[in-house]
């Protein structure tokens, strides 16, 4: 079992709090309130905080502390387009530039994602999702590209990683990934694009209807 690093669970967990709504936009957060919430040193409580900044669910204004922040929705939905974007291109590049033992590796991150998908595990099918998509941004031979996508994952990780609570989603998901993964296998260039593109504006409409059933919760 891979061990996850304090800061990552801590960031998750934060991120998990945040999006849930236990912590409101605009409310500060106490590094030392966290340090006893998460039973951990300050370190990983700071590692945290500078990640989610990255990702923009927090500010971090100096001399007053760390605010929560919220992306709207067309925000949010805009940084997606962007990413299906720049995830279908390095799709289409992977078609005709991918490694044998990367697409081994490839087959082995959908194994991973399938067995987390079975045992309902969000978190840890996320992370094998990454490391999915990884193999295909690190196969495409185009170095600003791969940089590219990764700075925007980065933002968009705690709004991807939601999005997989939507029933059902993490099955519907494993498919997706196959027809990328058989595209790219045959060198498919035009296929593996489409379905790259495809799977991450679906995205844009999991966490989209999530967060609206979520309001709507809270205003009833």
């Amino acid at each position: 079992m891979i061990r996850v690093p304090e800061s990552q669970r801590v960031r998750d967990a934060l991120e998990n709090a945040v999006l849930d709504g236990h912590y409101r936009p605009g409310e500060r957060l106490d590094p030392a309130r966290l340090e006893e919430e998460f039973g951990c040193s300050r370190t990983p409580i700071r590692e945290a905080l500078q990640a989610l900044e990255r990702s923009g669910l927090v500010q971090i204004r100096p001399k007053q502390g760390t605010y929560v922040t919220e992306l709207g929705i067309s925000e949010v939905a805009e940084r997606f387009e962007v990413m299906a974007e720049l995830e279908g291109m390095a799709a289409r590049l992977a078609a005709g530039r991918i490694e044998r033992e990367s697409l081994a590796d490839l087959e082995l991150a959908l194994a991973e994602c399938e067995e987390h998908a079975i045992s309902g595990d969000a978190d840890a099918y996320y992370y094998a999702n990454a490391r999915f998509h990884g193999i295909i941004n690190d196969s495409c031979g185009n170095d600003y590209l791969r940089q590219q996508a990764y700075a925007l994952k980065r933002v968009l990780q705690p709004y991807r990683r939601l999005q997989l609570r939507v029933p059902d989603r993490m099955r519907r998901s494993m498919a997706e990934h196959r027809i990328i993964a058989d595209a790219i296998a045959r060198g498919d260039a035009a296929a593996a694009e489409a379905a790259a593109r495809d799977h991450v504006l679906v995205q844009v409409k999991e966490f989209s209807n999530l967060v609206r059933t979520w309001r709507q919760l809270s205003a009833s």
